[in-house]
């Protein structure tokens, strides 16, 4: 009887811990050739913008230098919740308000704020996406509190909201989000997304917004404050798969192995060595994990190195293409997190634009205050699944199946 008792605990635990772990499917862009071709141009503008090119955030003065770059006055300057809205591939949808209002949102763990269109917004970026109606909610809370953010083309502006945010049958209650109403210029306009899902640390969070997921853990939403990505290859049937409240171990071989965080703003972990077929390089640099981005982005004189020993030429658009012919042969390439090795093929690291194949490392300057530092996206994060855990500060990969 006392047996059965405890495997009826068991079972029990098993099917609430089930319970607790939340799934959202992940779609992939359908991109053309040519969209493809120009998301990938225009990464370096997308990058820059993201994590150095905005103007000054209010944030925790207590862990502000801990973020990354510092602007002519020496202050502390972040990115912004949109800036790799086109380049980004993967995203999947999420409800807010009641009766639910449903937007495509990339899950980005660049950035840390949740932001959609508002019926407000008159741009014509606005108006080819789906856009929230507060007048339609009676969850709805007005905050006002307004943002601009500075671009090339212009100023996105926007303002704080509260309502309900559902994410994979999960509600969070009264989460702060960002409506735009106003976007600048076509960049927007032709994302296949309607918003951002921000999934950075609250360090850099525009105007010290609680990120989502930090409220789906205060109010005890979700088992664990870990969360997961699967990323896909092209031609599956998905595009992937984000988990909150912990992992899903049907989507890698292996252990994951762990790596503590060095600068809590975004996810950025040690590089201490790069291989490319023979030649090795010892590093100490950081590697920001980045789900919003499609490339490996490092420093302009190294990717050019890189590019030029693989072969790549530099195009009218500044992208390094190759035969694609070339590819099958082409060296592989391993990072070195810590002393753990991450090993990427050829076919991992070149994009195939439609016939087109374009390199994955792609150079930009960054400021002398960030140091060495890698943002590594997709390419990668195909190859290996990637865990976020932010109750040990630490990212976990394994490689994906």
């Amino acid at each position: 009887m006392k047996t059965t008792i405890f495997v009826a605990g068991l079972v029990s635990l098993a099917l609430a811990s089930q319970a607790e772990l939340t799934r959202i499917n992940l779609k992939k862009a359908d991109l053309t050739p040519a969209e493809k071709m120009a998301a990938y141009s225009e990464t370096g503008s997308y990058m820059a913008q993201k994590y150095f090119g905005s103007p000054v955030r209010k944030m925790k003065t207590d862990e502000a230098q801990q973020i990354f770059g510092l602007d002519a006055e020496g202050k502390p300057s972040y990115g912004v919740p949109l800036s790799n809205y086109m380049n980004a591939q993967y995203y999947g949808d999420v409800n807010v308000g009641t009766p639910p209002q449903t937007f495509s949102v990339v899950f980005d763990t660049g950035s840390s704020n949740f932001w959609v269109p508002s019926t407000h917004c008159n741009s014509i970026a606005c108006f080819l996406h789906r856009r929230f109606d507060s007048e339609k909610s009676s969850t709805f809370r007005p905050n006002g509190t307004e943002f601009a953010i500075q671009y090339g083309s212009g100023s996105l502006e926007g303002i704080i909201s509260t309502d309900n945010l559902e994410v994979g049958g999960v509600v969070i209650k009264n989460q702060d989000f960002g409506e735009s109403v106003k976007e600048p210029g076509l960049a927007f306009a032709f994302g296949k997304f309607d918003g951002i899902f921000g999934l950075g640390y609250d360090t850099i969070s525009v105007l010290g917004v609680v990120p989502p997921f930090y409220n789906l853990i205060n109010q005890k939403l979700i088992d664990e404050p870990v969360f997961g990505f699967y990323l896909a290859n092209a031609g599956g049937s998905t595009g992937g798969q984000m988990t909150l409240g912990g992992v899903d171990s049907n989507h890698y071989d292996g252990d994951l192995q762990w790596h503590n965080v060095r600068r809590k703003g975004y996810w950025e972990i040690d590089l201490n060595k790069i291989v490319l077929g023979d030649e090795e390089v010892d590093l100490q640099a950081g590697a920001v994990i980045d789900t919003g981005s499609s490339l490996i982005v490092l420093q302009t004189d190294l990717a050019e190195m890189i590019n030029n020993q693989l072969g790549a030429k530099k195009n009218y658009a500044g992208q390094w293409t190759l035969d694609c012919a070339v590819v099958p042969n082409l060296p592989e390439f391993s990072f070195f997190f810590g002393k753990t090795k991450y090993t990427l093929q050829g076919s991992d690291y070149v994009l195939n634009a439609g016939g087109s194949c374009i390199s994955g490392f792609m150079g930009m300057d960054f400021p002398p205050a960030l140091g060495d530092l890698w943002i590594v996206g997709d390419v990668f994060l195909r190859k290996y699944y990637s865990v976020y855990d932010l109750g040990k500060n630490r990212v976990g990969f394994a490689k994906s199946k």
